[in-house]
């Protein structure tokens, strides 16, 4: 692996497990779950006196201020035993986590979430994969026609924005594969999508290498065409211009408009 792919799967992560921690200290979470297992067994009569208990406790710690500096833990006890009061009202019997339906919505939703990220951690290190992959390739010479692009390419592409020095061939490559409709750019829709997700440089290159390709002009294979990256590269916004012209042009001369 090189030092470039390392950097940048590296800050992902380390984002990740900061983010992480962060999470760890919701005190009102902590608070919910603290009186849930305080609770268990309770009747509703004992859960009763723990709020008032919990209450008393309050009123006396009143005049102490770091008593309140608690993230809003002690408010999320409160609440969460004037709930499990109410429920044991309604459904008698003894408290039990277990079956209570809050307290069960809010681990399948912790599963979920949990699900969602391990999915996105792993599109993330798939990206990381085809970025290293298309940038081995074009250090290699070999990013061509043959490798044909594919679903996510513009997210891998994104992961190359601190201008490693293989990715002007990457980007040449997205945008011969976008102006000749090759891999995944076969679908308009895809191209139509491709519109917000690559760099302008890269939209205008396409744009106007399909443009000359429907004048007639040779295929940029070669190297015929090198202005072309230039072009789009110091102006994307004229090159852009400049193929909607050759367009108009060609349609004139076709007797199409």
């Amino acid at each position: 692996m090189t030092t470039y792919s390392r950097r940048r799967r590296g800050v992902p992560e380390a984002r990740g497990r900061a983010d992480a921690a962060r999470a760890s200290f919701d005190y009102a979470r902590i608070g919910r779950s603290s009186v849930r297992r305080r609770a268990r067994g309770m009747t509703s009569g004992e859960a009763t006196a723990a709020l008032e208990d919990a209450e008393l406790h309050a009123h006396l710690d009143r005049r102490d201020e770091s008593a309140f500096d608690d993230g809003g833990r002690r408010e999320a006890e409160f609440a969460e035993w004037r709930r499990i009061v109410q429920l044991l009202a309604a459904t008698g019997g003894v408290y039990d986590p277990d079956t209570d339906p809050v307290v069960q919505e809010e681990l399948a939703e912790d599963r979920r979430r949990e699900e969602a990220e391990q999915q996105h951690r792993q599109e993330q290190r798939q990206l990381a994969d085809r970025a290293d992959d298309l940038l081995t390739l074009a250090g290699a010479g070999r990013l061509d026609r043959t490798v044909a692009s594919r679903p996510g390419d513009e997210a891998a592409r994104a992961l190359l924005d601190d201008y490693d020095y293989r990715v002007p061939a990457v980007d040449d490559w997205l945008a011969h594969a976008l102006a000749t409709h090759r891999g995944h750019y076969a679908d308009p829709d895809t191209r139509t999508a491709a519109a917000t997700l690559l760099p302008a440089p890269v939209r205008a290159r396409a744009a106007l290498l399909a443009a000359l390709a429907r004048t007639g002009a040779p295929a940029d294979d070669d190297g015929e065409l090198e202005f072309v990256g230039r072009l789009a590269q110091a102006d994307p916004d004229a090159t852009t211009a400049l193929a909607a012209w050759l367009d108009t042009a060609a349609a004139v001369e076709d007797g199409t408009v």
